[in-house]
């Protein structure tokens, strides 16, 4: 249905971004390891909903979300939505709760729907692909060296997600 046209259908989720590097497999030698700072304190959230062609609707936040920050930025969503619409997402405590199951009767008289995925399965979220990719590829190293360089480097990704930075579904 969304490959004919008929509906738009988004894979959701959160993910979470803090100057904790996410470090890929890498060759190295003992002489030469590969060495990342660390460090604990400011975080960034990214709350995103994609589609397979790789159309992204985010937002980042330096707080944590909690329902009433994912309702708000759900009903930004599907305000801009111009046709049926299927959001899939996850069974996070966020998309359970009775404040956020209480919305989706008023989406769905917009044309949104919201399907959850079966418990305890992440794979099939294909938003969690694009956080991999964010993490272990798309990031320089040089993101890490402070909070401001982590804060430009993922909004320069984010921005440029289906330019630049495509995944192949």
């Amino acid at each position: 249905m969304e490959d004919s046209g008929y509906l738009d259908l988004y894979f959701g989720d959160e993910s979470h971004f803090g100057l904790t590097p996410n470090v890929p497999y890498a060759w190295q030698t003992k002489e030469n390891p590969i060495l990342l700072p660390a460090a604990k304190g400011k975080f960034l959230n990214v709350i995103g909903l994609m589609t397979r062609k790789n159309k992204l609707f985010f937002e980042v936040l330096e707080t944590t979300y909690n329902t009433d920050k994912v309702i708000s930025y759900m009903d930004r969503f599907v305000a801009q939505t111009v046709k049926k619409t299927v959001v899939i997402l996850d069974n996070s405590p966020i998309h359970k709760s009775k404040k956020f199951m209480a919305k989706i009767e008023e989406w769905k008289e917009k044309d949104v729907l919201i399907f959850f995925l079966p418990p305890y399965s992440p794979e099939l979220n294909l938003i969690e692909i694009l956080w991999r990719r964010i993490k272990y590829q798309w990031i320089p190293f040089d993101a890490y060296i402070c909070f401001q360089n982590l804060k430009e480097r993922l909004s320069y990704v984010l921005s440029n997600f289906g330019g630049k930075y495509d995944i192949i579904f």
